[in-house]
């Protein structure tokens, strides 16, 4: 694993979007070029269909074909069909490729006139599979680093890249990650946060030009949920932490966040008579597995719970029991929604009677049980004074942290009964034995998940940053020592991983599974090695999933 992305991009990816146009003899050339600088990508991948993407740029409405064929020379077509794009889609393409053979790899490509988009690779989800690889990602924020994370991943025998949310974010230049990202030559475009359709355009556009972005899409299909940073920090469905008065409304941006999202990531649209926002689906690999996505921003999620909006008010133990009993555990807290949990308990149900031995989830933020732990003394006063500079917050979390409270009140732990709701969902699907795949903090995690009443549900893998930051980055070397406070405090904390970027290579058998947090030397050059920091093993024992030696 010590290849760096240097010698990648002198040998043999190429082929797969980091050039740009490529000429096809013998095609008539069109009255209007056009330009595939975004690459392509795939996507959504079901037995007998794929989404297949490419933004084909020019001047107006261009025509063209599109083909998924079973050979890299296309002498074997197993689909075409004609697009248009024009400006009412950004120039974007996106279409469901049918009628292809179950368990099939494929390659496909975009052509106008003469001038045909890079060659992508895809496969459709087999009818029986024995084995199952994924790269596992989270948080691409493009001014902290260059995406090697992604370019390793492209190199990788993979079945799917599952994208865990924040594939791009909304800030502009002076808000987070805006200094590195001037260092780097890599600062946000648009030169302003995003809010309306325009600026997300525009942003999206930005990310898919990344070299790594287009070489990574090109080689693996996608399954992508989104979180809060494709709209705004700390979404819920009536607003986010990062959306302000002076915006304009938040339905509108929301719209215009989604309405971006559709058009520039390959997934398949909304369902007849459904909004945008029900963006929920699952994914069946033939007897081994069933991936259910969940939406957790959008659809019914109730606006976050904040400490240093809560700390006045719990000034005895009293005042903290009462105000976990009556707010933090209030049963109309709402995550997913009813329709979405139905959905989900079905899927998860359909896996069960199936006789699979694997139920998978890919969700946004943690779900495991985690108390903060009591920092006050761990920490002094001088390195409070100096984390303060990097994160305003810590004097309030200090603080909360001494009362035994979630440490973190945007993920689960902030909506305790929903949580419950959906374990015992679960419970009746006959699914006590979850893998649930975890983006958003920017650190590795291996996680026990139990409920209420202690009882296991399975496990939680968490996905560091593909390039933000994590605690290291304002907790410096007391990162390490906090993670692992962190896990002494919080028996259902395996391990913590901090100071590191990556993704998690996920493989799964009949047998059993394995997962390796893969983490690559530096984001702050396109020259990295990357290597594995920690390894766990899965193993179905008791009704559940456990990690060995657990």
């Amino acid at each position: 694993m010590g290849t760096t992305r240097r010698a990648v991009l002198a040998g043999g990816l190429t082929g797969l979007g980091a050039c740009g146009t490529v000429r096809v003899p013998g095609v008539l050339s069109g009255k209007d070029a056009a330009s595939f600088g975004q690459g392509v990508a795939s996507g959504d991948p079901q037995t007998e269909s794929v989404v297949i993407w490419t933004r084909a740029a020019a001047a107006g409405t261009v025509r063209g074909t599109a083909e998924v064929a079973e050979d890299e020379g296309f002498s074997r077509v197993a689909w075409s069909a004609p697009f248009e794009a024009g400006p009412g889609t950004d120039h974007t393409v996106k279409l469901v490729a049918d009628g292809l053979a179950p368990g099939g790899r494929y390659h496909y490509r975009f052509r106008v006139g003469e001038t045909a988009s890079p060659t992508g690779r895809t496969r459709t989800l087999p009818e029986r599979a024995e084995r199952a690889r994924f790269a596992v990602m989270s948080c691409s924020n493009y001014p902290f680093g260059y995406f090697n994370a992604y370019d390793h991943a492209a190199r990788q025998d993979l079945d799917a890249v599952i994208h865990l949310g924040d594939m791009v974010y909304e800030y502009g230049p002076d808000g987070y990650g805006g200094e590195v990202g001037a260092r780097l030559g890599r600062a946000h475009v648009p030169a302003r946060e995003t809010v309306s359709l325009t600026d997300y355009r525009l942003r999206h556009r930005q990310y898919k030009t990344d070299p790594a972005s287009r070489a990574m899409h090109a080689a693996h299909p996608l399954i992508a949920v989104w979180d809060d940073h494709e709209t705004a920090n700390d979404s819920w469905k009536g607003g986010a932490q990062n959306h302000g008065p002076g915006e304009g409304g938040w339905a509108a941006r929301r719209r215009a966040a989604m309405q971006a999202y559709y058009e520039y990531v390959p997934v398949r649209n909304p369902r007849p008579g459904e909004g945008r926002e029900a963006f929920w689906r699952s994914f069946t690999w033939g007897g081994l597995l069933t991936l259910a996505a969940i939406e957790t921003r959008l659809t019914a999620r109730t606006e976050q719970l904040a400490y240093e909006r809560v700390l006045p008010e719990l000034t005895s133990p009293e005042a903290v029991e009462r105000w976990r009993r009556e707010v933090l555990e209030d049963g109309g807290r709402e995550m997913m929604g009813a329709e979405q949990a139905t959905y989900v308990a079905q899927a998860l149900a359909g896996s069960a009677a199936r006789g699979e031995p694997w139920r998978l989830l890919a969700n946004q933020v943690i779900m495991a049980r985690v108390t903060a732990p009591d920092l006050a003394a761990a920490i002094t006063e001088a390195e409070v004074a100096r984390i303060e500079r990097e994160w305003p917050p810590i004097r309030d979390y200090v603080a909360f942290a001494a009362l035994g409270l979630p440490t973190n009140l945007d993920a689960w732990d902030g909506y305790p009964a929903a949580r419950e709701r959906f374990y015992q969902a679960a419970r009746d699907a006959g699914a006590r034995d979850l893998v649930v795949l975890t983006g958003d903090t920017h650190e590795a995690w291996a996680n026990r998940l139990t409920d209420a009443d202690g009882q296991p549900m399975g496990v939680e893998i968490g996905a560091t940053g593909v390039t933000s930051p994590g605690s290291a980055a304002y907790l410096g070397e007391r990162a390490e020592a906090f993670a692992r406070l962190l896990a002494e405090t919080n028996e259902d904390v395996v391990w913590q991983g901090v100071g590191v970027n990556g993704y998690v290579d996920l493989t799964l058998d009949h047998e059993g599974g394995r997962a390796d947090h893969v983490a690559v030397s530096t984001v702050l050059s396109e020259d990295y090695e990357a290597r594995v920091v920690r390894s766990f093993a899965l193993v179905r024992r008791d009704g559940t999933v456990t990690f060995e030696g657990a």
